[in-house]
């Protein structure tokens, strides 16, 4: 039996969450990490969803399968490579479920980067809506922020006071 990674498939822009209407209705298991923000125009306030990483969505699914979707959806156009291998690129399930219970419960906008970053001192968030996160804590134009790293494509910043988190010992607890 062939195994389910977690894959990155390149969509063309503005298709993404059509794109993920498709994998519903096929019943292929996706993620499209989205979030609610507002954004002020001169005259009203839009509460509004839009998509955290454009252009991209994650599948669960083999590589067969994979290869099948570019085939039969055309709002696909690849697949995020692995710099090294040359090979499709597998996100981690650890990676994945930190990014996805920080779309879930952060009250605060999510920020995606693939700059590189310089490693920071391992935290886990305890206390608000995001306790129990592990990441690592850094300072980003002079605020403090908790990344999460999904190493195949970049990192994930929320703001975040520094009381809310706490060092994690050498055992990670």
């Amino acid at each position: 039996m062939e195994e389910i990674h977690w894959y990155v498939l390149y969509v063309r822009m503005h298709h993404e969450k059509k794109t993920a209407e498709q994998f519903k209705a096929l019943g292929v298991e996706h993620f499209l990490p989205v979030q609610e923000v507002v954004r002020q125009w001169s005259d009203r306030k839009k509460k509004m969803t839009v998509v955290v990483i454009p252009m991209l969505i994650f599948v669960h699914v083999t590589e067969k399968r994979r290869i099948e979707l570019l085939k039969q959806i055309p709002s696909l156009s690849g697949t995020l490579m692995d710099r090294c291998t040359r090979r499709p690129a597998i996100i981690r399930q650890e990676e994945m479920e930190r990014f996805m219970f920080m779309l879930d419960y952060s009250e605060e906008s999510i920020h995606f980067s693939n700059e590189s970053m310089k490693p920071g001192e391992d935290v886990i968030v305890i206390k608000g809506p995001l306790n129990g996160l592990v990441g690592q804590l850094v300072t980003l134009n002079g605020k403090t922020q908790i990344t999460v790293r999904l190493e195949q494509l970049g990192y994930a910043t929320v703001e975040m006071p520094v009381g809310f988190v706490q060092k994690l010992s050498a055992n990670g607890k």
